[in-house]
């Protein structure tokens, strides 16, 4: 599926795969219960973070997120970025935030880079374009769904409209990371190993018909930050 996704997003990224998705420890089932935690603290510093303001203010009105803790750039010429994500998504009838589901990102670039970055990332999904874009098994950001930079700043004010509104931190600096043609695909072995049985992503986000309790301090603290 990795080699899918690059493509995909225009490259083979050999040395992104290797060190984020491939790594020894990635393979492990207590994988999921961390990137869960992980995900929730990258939460705590977006909500802590007073050039966030906007995203804070309006976190209510998002119909699901996307939370990538740990988001990888690295390469030479062709380089990209890459890293595991998660998807909570709120119940429009009760209000109840549900999930997560969990998702591969990548995304392929060309020209001169070196080095390596890491960013976490927070998307909020703003329509029911972007939210039914999570249901299939890969979308790209940008194509299959519209997506544009979050603002950011104290006081910063805006009406953007996109279905995905993206925020990203990196040692201080914002909005660095672009994730404009990135793809998203469902990574099927996590939900299965998480819920102990095939589940697709509208079980877990549209029928709430799965439930871990490994994930019940994330989601109290979504449903509090929507508020």
């Amino acid at each position: 599926m990795l080699n899918r996704l690059f493509r995909s997003a225009g490259i083979g990224l050999v040395a992104v795969a290797s060190l984020v998705l491939f790594s020894p420890a990635a393979q492990a089932q207590s994988e999921q219960q961390k990137l869960i935690a992980d995900a929730e603290k990258s939460l705590s510093n977006f909500l802590r973070d007073p050039d966030m303001g906007w995203l804070q203010q309006n976190i209510r009105r998002s119909k699901a997120l996307i939370i990538a803790p740990e988001i990888l750039k690295a390469g030479f010429i062709f380089g990209g970025s890459g890293g595991r994500a998660l998807v909570v998504a709120r119940d429009p009838g009760s209000g109840k935030w549900v999930g997560p589901a969990f998702y591969i990102m990548a995304t392929g670039s060309i020209g001169f880079q070196a080095g390596i970055s890491v960013s976490e990332g927070v998307t909020m999904v703003m329509t029911d374009k972007g939210f039914n874009s999570l249901l299939a098994t890969s979308f790209k950001m940008g194509g299959d769904a519209s997506v544009a930079a979050g603002p950011v700043g104290a006081g910063a004010k805006s009406d953007i409209v996109a279905d995905l509104i993206t925020f990203s931190r990196s040692k201080g600096v914002y909005g660095g990371l672009n994730l404009d043609g990135t793809v998203v695909a469902v990574s099927d072995d996590w939900n299965s190993a998480f819920y102990g049985k095939k589940v697709l992503p509208p079980d877990i986000l549209i029928k709430g018909a799965v439930h871990n309790k490994a994930a019940d301090s994330l989601l109290a603290a979504v449903a509090k930050a929507g508020k």
